[in-house]
């Protein structure tokens, strides 16, 4: 297909990622790129992966297959576009990438995985070998930073000119809440609460994959641990999925139910309420692939603290546009807890600069470069 075919008609992309339902960052710039394809583009979703049981997700998977040979087979699309991350996820999208090689069809990879480094480091020399020989031959594979990008340069065996970056995208609110004069500052963490880990899917038996957690309970400990002064005139609103009976346990016993809320996870709109009314944000992850609760934070002029995991030292300049604590170290969460607290002018300093950084994330322009690197894959 010549350029001028490509540019005359519309790409007709098929996405292959988590079910728009499932809770996640994967999901939320699936849904971004879905809401925002410009008229050049078609993007047909398919699921591969939602939430349910195991057998329940078999069929999804295998419904998804068939799904994918027929349009291929059919000739329905000109290029996919599959999302990715470590454990079952690789699994799933190995096989499916195999199956759009066959075809004679060009793929991308976009991969998330926060911690891909850990799982790939367990996964079998023959299981690498199979990766590789497949994954190696996408037409692009998008990185969310330049150390991913480094990184999965070289565990894939990419050339420079397969390999980009694109952080996420986000959404630019076009009105900021005039936060002056709060009398009461309000951190919010978005996110699983809790650690989640056990086996890859569908091969328990055969590697273990590492524990993934956001550090939300290191954040309630530390919260708990502020000076009485500053915990005085501070409020912490969680909201994820996970371990939300536990955490409510551990607020309880610390004796912060006055100060405390726990959410179950929010749909946009809440999301986007929650933060409106928020003074600051707070990530003290263990791994990160670049979290979209910690940009769209960024996007409503929210100072954030969050950990050097990562794309994140990448976005975040400590003092600047954001603080950053190590992961675990309660101390360094309690100090810069009181600084957002203690200090207007620091919050709003560095809320204003935390916007500034992302404006050059916004979704509207994401997407027309990701229309320029289809148009370059179809094109050849």
């Amino acid at each position: 297909m010549t350029p001028s075919i490509a540019q005359s008609q519309p790409i007709r992309v098929l996405m292959l990622g988590a079910g728009l339902d499932v809770q996640g960052g994967i999901t939320s710039v699936e849904k971004l790129m879905l809401d925002y394809a410009p008229p050049e583009l078609e993007i047909f979703h398919v699921a591969t992966f939602v939430k349910g049981s195991t057998l329940r997700n078999l069929r999804i998977y295998l419904g998804a297959m068939l799904r994918l040979i027929g349009m291929l087979w059919h000739d329905q699309v000109d290029l996919v576009h599959i999302h990715f991350s470590d454990r079952g996820s690789t699994l799933r999208k190995l096989i499916l990438a195999a199956i759009v090689l066959m075809f004679h069809k060009s793929f991308i990879l976009h991969c998330h995985g926060a911690a891909y480094r850990e799982f790939y480091a367990k996964v079998p020399t023959w299981a690498k070998r199979m990766i590789v020989a497949v994954f190696s031959q996408c037409a692009q594979f998008i990185a969310l930073s330049e150390s991913w990008r480094d990184y999965y340069a070289k565990i894939f065996a990419l050339t420079p000119d397969q390999i980009t970056v694109m952080p996420n995208p986000v959404i630019l609110p076009s009105t900021i809440p005039d936060r002056h004069g709060r009398q009461v500052t309000t951190f919010v963490f978005l996110g699983r609460i809790g650690a989640h880990g056990g086996a890859l899917d569908m091969m328990r038996s055969v590697i273990s994959f590492p524990r993934q957690d956001k550090g939300c309970f290191d954040l309630i400990r530390a919260f708990a641990a502020l000076p009485p002064i500053v915990r005085d005139q501070a409020r912490l609103v969680l909201a994820g999925n996970g371990d939300v009976e536990k955490a409510e346990s551990l607020i309880q016993e610390l004796g912060l139910t006055d100060s405390v809320r726990v959410h179950s996870w929010l749909d946009a709109a809440q999301r986007d309420r929650l933060l409106a009314e928020a003074d600051a944000f707070v990530l003290p992850s263990y791994n990160e692939g670049l979290p979209m609760s910690m940009l769209e934070a960024m996007a409503w002029q929210l100072p954030v603290i969050v950990t050097p995991v990562g794309g994140i030292p990448e976005v975040i300049q400590s003092g600047v546009n954001g603080l950053l604590v190590q992961p675990g170290q309660q101390s360094e969460l309690v100090e810069a807890m009181c600084q957002i607290v203690l200090s207007e002018a620091i919050r709003m300093q560095i809320g204003k600069a935390a916007r500034e950084t992302v404006k050059q994330l916004d979704v509207n322009q994401y997407m027309k470069e990701m229309l320029i690197s289809y148009r370059l894959i179809v094109s050849h």
